[in-house]
């Protein structure tokens, strides 16, 4: 992967606030600014005092920094592989997210030697889609062992979503395990998504492991 450094501090974000993927609120409680990343969204921080949030079911959420340079981000993707299509829909595709994800942090300083990985997700929630979690834990596992880039913990697997607060610039997770009541609904979430995105044409196929 090609990486470049970028001077700025703009935040990365793929589509645009309060889109389809991602919102921006203050919580006044917390006393921080809150992203609240769905699926197929990713987003990188320099700035202290921001929470990146999320819900997974079978998607994978990797949350990566550089202590040193002190940015870090998160992504959500639901299916491994490549999806290279020219389109921001790729952000679904394990590949193309954890690539866009690195890009970015190294863009603000971090170097990979330095990056460190914390994984959640890959539940088995969907049903007639069992094996889409295990897939996904997999695709990151041997994703990070090619790129060399330790995990330093993950929660994955398991018959349960999660719900995951990462703090980008001290590298501390909150997560919590959602029980059935809870489960339903991500679970339809994550089929609603997987209809919207097999409508639109992609660069390639979507196997959905059924």
């Amino acid at each position: 992967m090609a990486f470049q450094r970028r001077t700025d501090t703009e935040k990365f974000v793929v589509g645009a606030m309060d889109d389809d993927t991602m919102r921006r609120y203050y919580d006044e409680v917390q006393e921080c600014t809150v992203i609240k990343l769905f699926t197929g969204g990713c987003y990188v921080t320099d700035q202290p005092e921001e929470l990146i949030i999320t819900i997974l079911g079978s998607c994978i959420a990797a949350c990566i920094r550089d202590p040193f340079a002190h940015v870090g981000g998160m992504n959500h993707f639901l299916l491994p592989g490549d999806g290279y299509a020219q389109d921001a829909q790729s952000m679904r595709f394990g590949s193309f997210s954890m690539e866009q994800l690195i890009n970015e942090l190294m863009k603000r300083g971090a170097r990979k030697e330095r990056l460190e990985v914390k994984i959640f997700g890959g539940g088995n929630v969907m049903a007639g889609l069992s094996d889409v979690g295990q897939r996904n834990i997999q695709f990151v596992h041997q994703f990070l062992r090619t790129e060399n880039i330790p995990i330093v913990a993950e929660d994955v697997g398991g018959p349960y979503p999660r719900r995951v607060h990462y703090a980008p610039d001290t590298g501390k997770v909150l997560l919590r395990k959602l029980r059935r009541t809870d489960d339903l609904a991500v679970a339809t979430e994550e089929q609603t998504y997987l209809q919207k995105i097999s409508s639109k044409p992609t660069g390639g196929d979507v196997e959905l492991f059924t």
